[in-house]
C-alpha cells in the first residue's frame, strides 16, 4: 500500500482540518459545521471570514469591530500602487499581477518580522492581505484601461467596496448582495490545489505572505481558478456562432473537446455552489430583461448531464453571474483569489498550529547503472 501510486494525490489523506467538509456524493459543502446554503443566504463574507479564522460566528459587536478593522487596511502603500500601475502598463496577466503585488505587500507589513507561527501576528497580516487584494484587483483593472484608481471607502462592506472601486459607482443592493454571496461561496473548499500549495509553503515555516503568494500562483492555472473565465469565453463563442447551444456542444464533444464548467475531482453530483449561483444568474438576467446567458447555460447543463452524466461545478454559473454584473472576464480568477484568500489564511493558521513539513516522495522510473563518461570523451 505504501508504494501505491496516486497521481495528483487523488484520494490521499494528508491532513485533518476543522475548516470545511465536502460530501461529493451528496453534493454537500460545510464550513465549520454550517451548510453552505445557510451561510450563503444568511451570512456576509466578513462573518464567514470570522468563522473560518476564529472557529465561530461573531456576535453583532464582534462583527462590527472586525469589519471596521478590515476597512482600515484597504488602502495600498504608494509603492505597491506604483507597482500595480507598472504591471498594468506592461499589460501583465491579471493573476500574475496579483501574485506579484501580494508578494510586495510584505515589504510594508508592520508584522513582517514576526515569527512565522505567531498566530496573533498572522491574524493581523491576514486582515491586511484580505483587505488589500480587492484594492489591487480594482486598481489594476482600471489602470490598464487608462482610468485612475478609485480609493476605497470605509462605509461600504467588503463586496460593495470592491464593486465601487472597480466601477467608480456605488452598486445597488442587488448587485452588492449577489457579489457578497459569491465571495461566501468561494471562501473555502477543502484541500484544493491552491490551498494545498499554501500549506506546503507554510509547512517549511515560510511566512504568511509567501504562502498566499504561492496560492495565488497556483490558482492562476486554467485547471483551477481559470476555469470560470473559460466558461464565459465558451458561452461567448457559442453566442457568436450560428448554432444553438446544444448543437455547439454536440459538435465540440464529437471533436473530442471538453465542455468548460463540468466535472469535479470531488463532486459526483451537482456542485451545491452552482445551484445557488444558477439562481442568482437567472435573477440578474430577469432584472436586466435578458435571460439569454442563463437559458444558454441551462440548456447546456441538461444536455451534458443526459449525454455524459456530468454535473456543473461552481465555475459554470459563476461565469454568467459575473458577466451580467459587468465584470471583465479576465479578472474572474483574481476575484476568486479575493474570496479564497480567507480560506487560504485559515488553512495556513491551522498548518502552523500542528506543523509537519510536507514532503511526499516519488517513484524513480529513470535509467539505472549508467556508466559515467568524462566530458572530453563524450
Amino acid at each position: 500500500m505504501a508504494d501505491e501510486l496516486k497521481k495528483g494525490l487523488e484520494g490521499v489523506l494528508v491532513a485533518e482540518s476543522e475548516l470545511s467538509y465536502i460530501d461529493g456524493d451528496e453534493g454537500k459543502l460545510v464550513y465549520r459545521g454550517y451548510t453552505i446554503e445557510d451561510l450563503a443566504r444568511g451570512a456576509s463574507y466578513e462573518e464567514v471570514l470570522y468563522l473560518l479564522w476564529h472557529g465561530r460566528l461573531p456576535d453583532r459587536e464582534e462583527l462590527e469591530a472586525f469589519s471596521e478593522e478590515m476597512t482600515t487596511h484597504r488602502e495600498l502603500d504608494d509603492d505597491v500602487l506604483d507597482l500595480v500601475a507598472d504591471l498594468a502598463a506592461a499589460d501583465e496577466d491579471p493573476m500574475a499581477a496579483l501574485r506579484t503585488a501580494v508578494s510586495e505587500l510584505s515589504a510594508f507589513d508592520p508584522d513582517a518580522d514576526a515569527d512565522p507561527t505567531d498566530r496573533e501576528a498572522n491574524l493581523r497580516k491576514g486582515k491586511r492581505i484580505t483587505a488589500k487584494i480587492p484594492t489591487i484587483v480594482a486598481a489594476f483593472t482600471r489602470l490598464r484601461e487608462g482610468d485612475d484608481p478609485v480609493a476605497p471607502r470605509d462605509d461600504l462592506d467588503h463586496a460593495a467596496n470592491f464593486l465601487y472601486m472597480l466601477n467608480d459607482e456605488e452598486p445597488d443592493d442587488v448587485l452588492a448582495d449577489v457579489f457578497d454571496q459569491a465571495l461566501v461561496l468561494h471562501a473555502d473548499h477543502g484541500l484544493n490545489a491552491s490551498t494545498f500549495s499554501s500549506m506546503v509553503t507554510s509547512s517549511t515555516l515560510a511566512d504568511l505572505h509567501s504562502a498566499i503568494t504561492s496560492a495565488v500562483g497556483t490558482l492562476g492555472g486554467s485547471l483551477h481558478g481559470g476555469a470560470n473565465a473559460n466558461v464565459m469565453r465558451m458561452l461567448q463563442t457559442i453566442d457568436e456562432s450560428e448554432k444553438e447551444p446544444v448543437e455547439w456542444v454536440e459538435d465540440a464533444l464529437e471533436n473530442g473537446e471538453r465542455v468548460a464548467g463540468f466535472g469535479h475531482r470531488v463532486y459526483n453530483v451537482k456542485d451545491p455552489r452552482a445551484k445557488i449561483l444558477g439562481e442568482r444568474s437567472e435573477e440578474l438576467g430577469e432584472a436586466a430583461g435578458d435571460t439569454k446567458w442563463y437559458e444558454m447555460s441551462v440548456a447546456i447543463e441538461e444536455y451534458v448531464k443526459e449525454e455524459k452524466g456530468l454535473a456543473p461545478n461552481v465555475d459554470f454559473y459563476s461565469a454568467s453571474t459575473y458577466y451580467q454584473m459587468g465584470i471583465p472576464v479576465d479578472i474572474y480568477t483574481p476575484i476568486f483569489a479575493m474570496s479564497r484568500a480567507g480560506g487560504w489564511i485559515a488553512h495556513v493558521l491551522e498548518q502552523y498550529e500542528d506543523n509537519r513539513l510536507i514532503r511526499p516522495r516519488s517513484r524513480y522510473v529513470g535509467e539505472e547503472d549508467q556508466e559515467f563518461v568524462p566530458l572530453d570523451e563524450r
